[in-house]
């Protein structure tokens, strides 16, 4: 399984709209500019993340976005299903069922379902509010003299 530009991009962006909720609506272009990540690909993203329990968004002079949410109410694995479509690693279990004439007789079912399982508890256990709060512990002892 690989994580595409868009899966890892929105998981910036909305670390960003964490990072910076206080300050009220963001905009793309300031988004852009601070994780040098295109503007037009970040549309793209918006885009798929535009939903109401998401994403608020004002439009006009000091317009952008903002979580819906508090960055503790998103979790890794929510964002990547949305950008990625899913987080099976093989495709007879895509949409939580079983496609496959074999599933009976397969010998390897049992490795793909415990694989996506790990993986969907572990991007599950991970939220938005996690990642800010490793980061400001990481930097916290980064004193300059």
């Amino acid at each position: 399984m690989k994580i595409s530009t868009k899966g890892r991009y929105a998981l910036r962006m909305l670390l960003d709209l964490a990072e910076h909720q206080e300050d009220g609506f963001v905009s793309l272009k300031d988004i852009a500019a601070r994780q040098e990540i295109s503007k037009k690909y970040l549309e793209q993203i918006v885009a798929m993340l535009n939903r109401p329990d998401f994403l608020r968004t004002n439009r006009g002079y000091q317009g952008g976005y903002r979580l819906a949410k508090p960055a503790s109410e998103y979790t890794v694995g929510d964002i990547l299903r949305i950008t990625e479509g899913g987080l099976t690693p093989v495709t007879c279990l895509e949409n939580d069922a079983v496609h496959c004439d074999k599933a009976d007789s397969c010998a390897t079912l049992p490795i793909w379902q415990g694989l996506s399982r790990v993986i969907n508890e572990y991007l599950d256990s991970i939220t938005l509010q996690d990642i800010l709060d490793e980061q400001r512990a990481k930097y916290s002892y980064d004193y300059v003299i």
